[in-house]
């Protein structure tokens, strides 16, 4: 098949990710390329050449967070490269796009392509993506979310069609059957208020051990206000790293600790914890429940720094090759590329039609 992948424009779609999206848009086009398929990734420059980019604008990030100019620039630069990129399409020989961009112009758009689309709903509803979803008129879109949790959110704005979970790379995220002899616990992600790092320093204090944290800092105000004084004492920020370095940290840990303040919508941080074999300390919000169960994880009430202490503590007598053995079964990228080739061939052959349980579309296909 002829792919064609829309991506996220804010950051490039490279190694040190800055997101999960970034990961997933990777994985996906790395996946789909090595199964014959022809890809091509519409990002912003910076990209990763090998997955098949074709920038169309350059690189999103705001570096001066809070600054209304850079805000309004960054959007605009972002509006008109995905009006070019839309229009242009029409004219391509794409058999199928996946839009993954959490845009809102890709999909009011989507009526103007000759081929079919899918998107992939990577967040909760927000007014642009929502507005978007609401006035996409095409007969050949199909929507997919990355948890059931987050079906749940979109389901009364968009017919979703099923359940595709995010997927981890098992082999750069390596199983380790001991942490290393030091103890400590382990916070990974982007460092912004809503994925509440400030709370997993307090649970790791009340645990009484060192948290080495890792992660770019999306927001500076946020660090610089409730982490930089926080830190010492135990708690170190290692910075922003490559997945071999951020395996070998989070795979010696004796537990990961998740803490979203929001409804996360999937959780590959804790994916990727359980691929090295590492339990979950985790915030019962979002799709958590969908991505560790007893065997690997243990829940807390969310923003309890003490309830989510009490679940490291029971954490980290869990089995190291059990969270592996749910990692391999739920959170495979080469499961996720496989049901979405799936997913395209269906549409391709016009039998797609909403699930009465999407749920289900991982599991069943």
């Amino acid at each position: 098949m002829r792919i064609g992948i829309i991506a996220h424009l804010k950051h490039p779609i490279g190694e040190p990710f800055c997101g999960g999206l970034e990961t997933h848009t990777h994985l996906l086009a790395r996946g789909l390329r090595r199964r014959g398929h022809e890809v091509t990734v519409f990002a912003s420059d910076g990209s990763d050449p090998a997955v098949g980019v074709e920038p169309i604008c350059e690189d999103m990030a705001i570096r001066e967070v809070g600054l209304a100019e850079a805000t309004n620039v960054a959007f605009f630069r972002e509006h008109h490269a995905y009006l070019r990129l839309m229009n242009e399409l029409r004219r391509r020989d794409f058999d199928i796009v996946h839009n993954n961009s959490i845009h809102y112009l890709p999909v009011a758009m989507a009526d103007a392509l000759t081929m079919p689309m899918v998107t992939t709903l990577h967040t909760p509803p927000f007014c642009w993506l929502e507005s978007g979803v609401r006035l996409c008129r095409s007969s050949r879109s199909t929507f997919v979310t990355v948890s059931d949790a987050l079906r749940r959110f979109w389901s009364p704005i968009a017919p979703v069609r099923g359940v595709v979970l995010n997927g981890i790379d098992l082999d750069r995220f390596r199983f380790q059957k001991q942490p290393a002899d030091e103890p400590y616990l382990a916070w990974s992600g982007r460092i912004v208020p809503e994925k509440g790092l400030h709370l997993a320093i307090e649970a790791a204090r009340i645990v009484g051990m060192p948290l080495r944290i890792a992660g770019p800092v999306a927001d500076s105000a946020y660090f610089e206000r409730e982490i930089r004084p926080l830190l010492g004492d135990g708690a170190s920020h290692l910075g922003h790293l490559a997945h071999s370095e951020l395996a070998a940290v989070v795979g010696g840990a004796r537990a990961l600790l998740f803490t979203p303040r929001w409804e996360e919508p999937y959780g590959l941080v804790a994916a990727e914890a359980l691929a090295c074999g590492t339990p979950v300390a985790a915030f019962a919000r979002g799709a958590i429940a969908e991505v560790v169960d007893e065997t690997c994880g243990v829940l807390a009430a969310p923003d309890d720094a003490a309830d989510l202490a009490e679940a490291a503590r029971k954490a980290l007598s869990l089995d190291r090759r059990a969270c592996r053995l749910r990692a391999e079964h739920h959170c495979d990228a080469k499961l996720m590329v496989s049901v979405y080739e799936r997913l395209y061939g269906r549409i391709l052959a016009g039998n797609v039609q909403p699930d009465p349980a999407p749920a289900t579309l991982v599991a069943a296909e």
